[in-house]
């Protein structure tokens, strides 16, 4: 425990968790399939959804699917392991360039069945415009290739990824678009 006296208040705070042991855990949770498990859970309900809302469809209805590409989409958690979860761009930008992350399974079943379903699906991406050769690259190959739009955020932009992507939502359907889903962050 950490005693913070000040201003005649005390505060009890917690010793934070040792670094090298949240990585272990991470690796652990990862490694015994909960993991995927989770993932599944969430995303068999959104398969769902999706379908459903699909079979309502209004004529002249454009439903969309928006989803992110990293950790969501496609894992680059043998990436981030082999840098200890630490973040060098010059390495990163060479592991995107590469374009070899896999699909996360549940997340592509999902836009396999929003596509069978008529479902446009957009990504929508931190990553910036500089990934994009890489970033399509690899959604092709993990088996994403059949998207409507790819939108990554603009070289040099200074809005936060935040921000991005809720105005580029917003610009999906002010081009009349219905988003149904939303999946990633």
């Amino acid at each position: 425990m950490v005693a913070i006296v000040g201003f005649g208040v005390c505060l009890i705070a917690a010793e934070p968790r040792n670094l090298s042991v949240l990585k272990q855990e991470i690796v652990a949770y990862v490694e015994s399939g909960a993991y995927d498990r989770d993932i599944k859970a969430v995303i068999a309900p959104a398969v769902t959804f999706v379908k459903e809302r699909a079979a309502a469809k209004r004529p002249g209805e454009r439903l969309v699917l928006v989803l992110d590409i990293d950790e969501t989409a496609i894992s680059n958690f043998a990436q981030m392991r082999a840098q200890d979860f630490g973040y060098v761009p010059p390495v990163w930008d060479a592991w995107v360039a590469r374009g070899e992350a896999p699909a996360i399974a549940p997340v592509l079943e999902l836009f396999r069945a929003a596509r069978a379903a008529g479902v446009e699906v957009i990504f929508i991406t931190g990553r910036r415009e500089s990934d994009r050769s890489g970033s399509e690259k690899n959604l092709r190959a993990a088996g994403f290739g059949d998207y409507a739009a790819l939108w990554l955020k603009p070289n040099g932009a200074n809005s936060s990824t935040e921000q991005f992507k809720t105005e580029t939502r917003r610009r999906i359907e002010a081009d009349g678009r219905t988003i149904v889903a939303n999946v990633g962050d």
